[in-house]
């Protein structure tokens, strides 16, 4: 699909929806379609996401700027309509085989009602593809707006429905602004909400990405984190008892368990069978993960890292200790660390860290761990991000249905 999105100006140019756009026209471009961005300022995101610029498509140019001073008062300028037709046709060449346009605020805001104007009159002539009004914020609806804006064209090709498009809009706020502002349904407006990249904001490392990625880790909640050899004293099949008891509670849980098998002992390889088959019995495909699987090589430092970052909490279940780092590790984290109370790890956690003994009924750590997750705003607050904020769930959900 040739896909087009029109702002004013797109990035490096800062700004809220500026970086919206990115996001989108990454993932659009990612998942096969041909994206091209339409806007004043900016610059080709790749060679892949071409830009066309117009320049009178700016909420800047100095002769938008001057109409812009005189509408505020009031006027509408004598060359109001020629500027308009000028954009009808660089808009006509911008979007010369484009199946779909997205056009981000420019419905919305009084910031070039030109060309505003010459989206409109290329809509109702049935020039343009279809068109998708992406609307973040609304010039009739707030009040630092109100001012400027007047009764009659161009002003209320802001509050009135085109018809023959669709509207999406950042939040429920919105939706119902919208819908009382054009009167229409709130149920014809889709609430597509902004998201967080979470390759970029954590700075995953490449391996990284593509292991998230094998293991479709990130649409689970919670996750826990297990970073050790596999080894029998390592005690991991009562990690995995402990995630059939979780997902009781939470049905998307999932534990990973990062390291490879133990070099110094060949009875390591029948341990991991031995856990690959109770994996398969519990019904934890999908759900239990074994980097060791995916990765031929040991996993340096800085992946394991990014996986105390993605993680929601330590399960950390060893019969024996000498140290035990991944509790140090998992503090520097953030993490809550759920641990077996062995001496080294007690004298590690003190009163900081949740213990059980290794031979615990996996159904009462299931238990400590519902409590903490229960109670812990922040952690609530995490989970519920990364299944419904992260940009690849929400392109998946709602951006893939309306294109």
């Amino acid at each position: 699909m040739n896909i087009a999105i029109l702002h004013y100006s797109v990035p490096p140019i800062v700004g809220g929806v500026e970086s919206v756009i990115a996001h989108h026209a990454r993932l659009m471009s990612a998942n096969g379609h041909s994206v091209r961005l339409v806007a004043a300022r900016g610059e080709s995101l790749s060679a892949q996401i071409p830009l066309i610029q117009i320049p009178l498509a700016d909420s800047r140019h100095k002769r938008v700027a001057k109409m812009k001073e005189q509408l505020d008062r009031g006027e509408v300028a004598v060359d109001f309509e020629s500027l308009r037709d000028e954009l009808s046709r660089e808009l006509q060449t911008a979007l010369a085989g484009a199946d779909v346009l997205i056009a981000h605020n420019v419905c919305s805001l009084n910031k070039n009602l030109a060309l505003t104007a010459a989206l409109h009159q290329l809509h109702i002539n049935k020039k343009l593809p279809r068109l998708i009004l992406w609307h973040h914020d609304l010039a009739w609806t707030t009040p630092r707006y109100l001012p400027e804006m007047r009764d009659g064209y161009p002003w209320d090709l802001l509050r009135v429905d085109w018809g023959e498009t669709a509207h999406v809009v950042v939040s429920e706020l919105r939706r119902a602004e919208l819908a009382g502002l054009m009167k229409i349904p709130p149920s014809s407006i889709r609430v597509i909400p902004n998201g967080v990249d979470i390759a970029r904001f954590y700075k995953l490392e490449a391996l990284t990405q593509n292991l998230l990625e094998q293991t479709h880790l990130m649409d689970s909640a919670p996750i826990l984190l297990l970073p050790v050899r596999v080894t029998p004293r390592k005690n991991i099949e009562l990690a995995l008892r402990t995630l059939v008891e979780l997902r009781k509670q939470y049905p998307n849980a999932a534990l990973v368990v990062t390291g490879p098998l133990g070099p110094h002992n060949v009875n390591n390889i029948k341990y991991f069978e031995k856990l690959i088959s109770l994996r398969k019995q519990l019904g934890l495909e999908g759900a239990a993960h074994f980097l060791a699987e995916l990765a031929d090589s040991f996993l340096p430092d800085e992946v394991i890292a990014d996986f105390y970052r993605v993680a929601d909490a330590l399960i950390f279940p060893s019969r024996e200790e000498g140290f035990g780092i991944p509790l140090i590790e998992a503090a520097f984290s953030h993490l809550p660390a759920f641990c077996a109370d062995i001496p080294p790890l007690r004298e590690l956690g003190l009163a900081d860290a949740i213990f059980f003994s290794p031979d615990e009924d996996p159904a009462k750590i299931a238990e400590l761990m519902i409590d903490y997750f229960q109670s812990a705003l922040p952690a609530r607050l995490a989970m519920r991000a990364r299944l419904s904020f992260c940009w690849e769930a929400i392109y998946r959900q709602y951006i893939a249905p309306i294109l």
